[in-house]
């Protein structure tokens, strides 16, 4: 049976972090048992854009110099690296506070960029993924608990996409983004092939709403750990009180015969009551919820049934990175005007996750504000 630990952390203090972090890591042995003197570990935190640490955007600053200086007292060497989706790693790692809180904790940053091929036994065969992660003795996953607007939720299995490196991961939305089933596939290929030896998640201020770039701030007071990041993510969904049936990732896990999809199978350890002491987690605007319509009828009436992304006037500035960061290359900027071409557009948000100026809003069509009506 998989073991999931939670434990309360109410803020981002140095001492408390240190001391809830051993607590949390207990119940699996400590973190002595994951890690052997000598060894090069690398922490893998949410850096999706430069944002304060205040905006829940990423992991912790705190949280991440918490768990070096842990790492350092069992005798590791630490790293930390990621490949942001908006801006350059450095960018990303000063503005986030990361940059300091690895040098203050005698860690090192190390940008992902190098990439090698790796194989899979699932639908994609090869994945190229970053040579740092590959080469790591030993990983530690460090996410935040966020709402996502193509997969409901961004945690454990979804943090890994940051081992895709730069422009490739335009290239397998494209390729995967037009189907959630599809791309929660790949997320799952992604985590398995190179597994993790832990996954510790930032849940003390979360984010709801429009995730993963511009939601709430939502404040949850809990941090998670696991070693099955599967089932730290079927937990995580629960805290947020997301149906089942709309974390598509779990689905999938689920439909491939992975362990962790089933709470009834998974041990937590912890206030079990934490797990129904929250109101649900608000969604996000974008969210394809499937009416449970035929396929077939789907399919006709995509540019009906599927909200569009589209450019608030007021706030878009024209800088271009949506346009620049769309796979299916469906956004044109002419005549200063942004236009998404919608026959084209496979419904990632990207545009969303990505635009610095929060300026692409959720347009839905007469149909589908009728049917969400009826439901």
């Amino acid at each position: 049976m998989d073991l999931v630990s939670l434990q309360r952390c109410e803020q981002y203090d140095e001492a408390l972090l240190n001391e809830r972090l051993v607590a949390l890591l207990q119940p699996m042995g400590g973190i002595e048992r994951f890690v052997s003197p000598g060894q090069r570990v690398l922490l893998k935190p949410n850096l999706l854009a430069g944002k304060p640490p205040e905006a829940a955007v990423t992991t912790h600053p705190a949280l991440v110099k918490a768990l070096i200086d842990l790492l350092h007292q069992a005798g590791a060497e630490v790293l930390v690296g990621d490949s942001p989706g908006l801006g350059s790693f450095e960018r990303v790692a000063e503005k986030t506070g990361i940059r300091h809180a690895v040098e203050a904790a005698g860690g090192q940053l190390i940008p992902f960029g190098e990439t090698r091929r790796v194989g899979t036994t699932g639908t994609f065969r090869q994945l190229e993924l970053a040579t740092a992660y590959l080469n790591a003795d030993l990983v530690i996953n460090l996410p935040k608990l966020k709402t996502h607007e193509m997969m409901t939720l961004t945690c454990g299995v979804k943090n890994l996409y940051g081992t895709v490196v730069g422009a490739a991961k335009a290239g397998l939305h494209l390729t995967a983004g037009h189907s959630k089933e599809l791309f929660a596939g790949l997320l799952l290929e992604i985590a398995l092939a190179r597994p993790v030896a832990l996954t510790i998640v930032d849940a003390i201020v979360a984010m709801e709403g429009d995730g993963p770039n511009s939601g709430t701030p939502r404040q949850l007071g809990l941090l998670l750990a696991g070693e099955n990041m599967v089932a730290v993510d079927t937990v995580a969904g629960r805290l947020a009180g997301i149906p089942p049936q709309l974390l598509s990732v779990e689905l999938e896990a689920r439909r491939r015969g992975l362990s962790g999809t089933e709470l009834d199978q998974i041990s937590v350890v912890g206030d079990l009551a934490l797990l129904a002491a929250n109101p649900p987690f608000a969604l996000p605007q974008g969210l394809d919820v499937q009416f449970g319509l035929p396929v077939f009828l789907k399919g006709l009436l995509r540019n009906q049934l599927a909200p569009v992304p589209v450019a608030n006037k007021e706030q878009c500035t024209l800088c271009g990175v949506c346009r620049d960061a769309c796979p299916p290359e469906a956004i044109t900027i002419t005549k200063n005007a942004l236009k998404v071409d919608s026959g084209r557009c496979i419904r990632c948000w990207c545009c969303r996750e990505l635009c610095p100026q929060h300026a692409m809003e959720v347009q839905r069509s007469l149909l589908l504000r009728l049917l969400e009506r009826l439901r």
